[in-house]
């Protein structure tokens, strides 16, 4: 185990190391990678999660469902939020139902295509989105204040890098027609 990773699991203790104890010194670095990757990952959303839930009394995928409306200020069909999301049409539209009884969306009939309709953000909903999203941007700010801006750029960029070669290893070893089914 590297000095760094002696650290990382001293500072953080048994309590909050997570995925990262799953490890040994003689694991791979491309496991260690992995798994801190993982548990970096999820200590961030679980933090976005409870404070969302406690200072706004909302969802993660509540929020993430209200941003895609805002990039988005004509509405989207469902189908287009529902691939956006990553999740099923259900899913979106049990969403959907509580916005709309909240006065938080809209449901508008699609200008281009009358038999679908549109979703989009109410000026209520909007106003309380962006509420949501300039605090959420405090703590992201804060969770990465540890990080020089050199440093974040840098992490961004490999990660960058990492998705790209990811992507193009994907598209050669899927067999054809294949179908990710997450």
């Amino acid at each position: 185990m590297s000095p760094r990773s002696a650290d990382t699991s001293r500072v953080l203790g048994d309590e909050r190391i997570g995925m990262e104890a799953r490890t040994v010194s003689g694991d791979h670095l491309d496991v260690r990678l992995w798994l801190r990757l993982l548990a970096t990952t999820n200590e961030i959303e679980q933090e976005i999660r409870t404070r969302l839930r406690t200072r706004f009394a909302t969802t993660l995928p509540r929020f993430d469902y209200l941003a895609q409306l805002e990039r988005h200020p004509d509405g989207l069909r469902m189908s287009a939020l529902s691939r956006y999301l990553m999740v099923t049409g259900g899913n979106v539209t049990g969403l959907t139902d509580q916005l709309v009884a909240e006065g938080w969306v809209d449901r508008i009939p699609d200008p281009i295509d009358k038999r679908a309709t549109l979703v989009r953000l109410t000026d209520l909903g909007r106003a309380r989105f962006e509420e949501m999203a300039d605090e959420h941007e405090r703590w992201l700010t804060e969770m990465f204040a540890g990080f020089g801006r050199g440093d974040e750029q840098a992490l961004f960029d490999l990660l960058g890098r990492l998705r790209v070669h990811l992507a193009a290893t994907a598209d050669t070893t899927r067999p054809p027609n294949h179908r990710d089914r997450s």
